[in-house]
């Protein structure tokens, strides 16, 4: 059971500005009182910001912070209050150094970082956690694996294969444009076969590619969350059980895994929110 809002630790909320490629970024740092030497910075997932869906990094914050884990959440480039123009999810290497460098020096008990992502921003943070000795682990929730190839093979998988033997899907068929459903169901099955194929040796090495090789390079410990009714948690686990790369990197005794069944991808009510952050806590707490 929670017990979230039961401490009663002395804790502050305090705004940083930082520093990345001469741009401005926003933070805010939750310091409890006492402090721990193990931080989280959560990582925002893009288009977001860092209250993120429904307040959950907000939310998250709190209540780590009230279990004595100092927690740093903030905007990249051009992501909510922060300067830049459009930046992608495999360009923040610099934000998170620069947001990481900042946590350490407002926070002077720190000594290892956890980066907690959420989408793309789990994506972003297995790129980057090897390249940085101060991270010792990730928090990845619902990791952005999309492809064309990926999309549509888990539309297929997910989606239309469940809805064969659905009689209402075949009368709302029947009813409607046949030839025009038909024809989206050929070119979704066209991708999931023809965009499959394996990028040409010359291409640049796709993000899941790097994300693969960044996680298994990395040698903290890893928290993976996966979400039951998300087609992005479902891409994931078929981008897995298709890669004997990436099974053998999960299977990995320090890489813990937690589904919850029923959530969606932005854990949309309180009692799903609440037990990511009973799995984080616990989590952290037990190495």
């Amino acid at each position: 059971m929670s017990d979230h809002g039961d401490k009663c630790l002395k804790t502050q909320e305090q705004p940083v500005v930082f520093k990345c490629c001469d741009e401005e970024l926003i933070g805010i740092i939750h310091a409890p009182e006492p402090k721990n030497s193990k931080g989280v910075l959560i990582v925002v997932g893009g288009p977001q910001y860092r209250v993120g869906s429904h307040r959950q990094f907000v939310l998250l914050a709190r209540f780590l912070s009230q279990h004595n884990i100092p927690v740093m959440r903030f905007d990249y480039r051009s992501m909510g209050d922060s300067e830049g123009d459009g930046i992608s999810f495999e360009n923040i290497d610099d934000d998170i150094r620069n947001a990481i460098d900042t946590f350490f020096s407002q926070v002077k008990e720190l000594r290892e970082i956890i980066i907690w992502g959420l989408c793309d921003a789990a994506s972003a943070a297995m790129m980057y956690a090897a390249t940085d000795s101060r991270v010792s682990g990730l928090v990845l929730v619902n990791p952005w694996v999309r492809t064309e190839s990926s999309i549509a093979r888990t539309y297929l998988k997910h989606y239309y294969l469940s809805r064969l033997f659905d009689w209402h899907s075949w009368d709302r068929l029947l009813r409607g444009n046949i030839v025009q459903a038909a024809q989206s169901f050929s070119q979704m099955l066209l991708k999931g076969i023809v965009s499959g194929r394996s990028n040409s040796p010359d291409s640049e090495v796709p993000y899941t590619q790097r994300m693969l090789r960044g996680l298994q390079s990395f040698e903290g410990q890893v928290l993976l969350i996966l979400s039951g009714q998300d087609y992005t948690a479902s891409e994931f686990k078929d981008t897995v059980a298709d890669s004997k790369a990436w099974s053998e990197v999960l299977e990995r005794k320090f890489i813990a895994q937690r589904e919850l069944p029923e959530a969606n991808h932005t854990f949309a009510t309180r009692a799903w929110r609440d037990q990511v952050a009973d799995w984080t806590m616990e989590w952290l707490e037990s190495w």
